[in-house]
């Protein structure tokens, strides 16, 4: 009988996270990169590419992270996880107000958002600034717009290359180390140079 209910709820657990991960297929973006076999090289097209490159590796260093991955720190002065999480969220809202040709008002106040919602938003603002750079043959007009409290300041897109794009990769990176160091691994089966998940 022990056998038996020990199996039911192997299936179970198993039936679970097929679900989920079928669900999070159909509604998140980024579960694979895309193929580009139509679309020619442009200044446009490889910047794109680069953020889909971030939003697959985004969605798979925060894919299933539980309550205790979301508190993990390794020191005392160290980021958590959500707080990295955080972040890379803030960079993915100047990253996609540079394609949507806006600036990145400071003096607007954030929602509070659960982790779920930080996730979808920042997948969902990659994903919308690739989109916006995919058919763009000159990158000119894509410039990062801030506005503070005591002003405003204006960078090309080369600056959204070497800052938000690169720093919200390497903040990826430290989300899948603290959660291996947290005990919950990366899956295995997600290739980054091809942009596939294999079973």
């Amino acid at each position: 009988m022990k056998k038996i209910t020990l199996v039911i709820i192997v299936l179970f657990n198993i039936a679970s996270i097929n679900a989920q991960e079928n669900m999070d297929k159909e509604k998140l973006p980024y579960y694979e990169v895309a193929d580009y076999s139509d679309v020619t090289y442009t200044a446009g097209s490889v910047a794109a590419r680069m953020i889909d490159g971030l939003g697959f590796r985004y969605r798979w260093a925060t894919e299933n992270l539980r309550d205790e991955d979301l508190i993990y720190r390794i020191t005392d002065s160290s980021r958590t996880s959500i707080e990295t999480i955080d972040h890379i969220l803030g960079l993915s809202r100047v990253i996609v107000n540079a394609t949507n040709q806006v600036p990145t008002d400071f003096t607007i106040e954030q929602p509070t958002l659960t982790f779920k919602e930080k996730r979808k938003e920042t997948l969902a603002n990659l994903e919308r600034a690739s989109r916006n750079l995919i058919t763009a043959q000159t990158l000119e007009n894509f410039n990062i717009q801030f506005i503070y409290k005591g002003g405003e300041s204006d960078y090309p897109f080369w600056n959204n290359i070497n800052g938000p794009i690169a720093d919200a990769l390497w903040h990826c990176g430290q989300v899948v180390l603290l959660r291996r160091a947290s005990g919950n691994p990366l899956r295995k089966g997600v290739s980054f140079l091809s942009g596939k998940v294999s079973k």
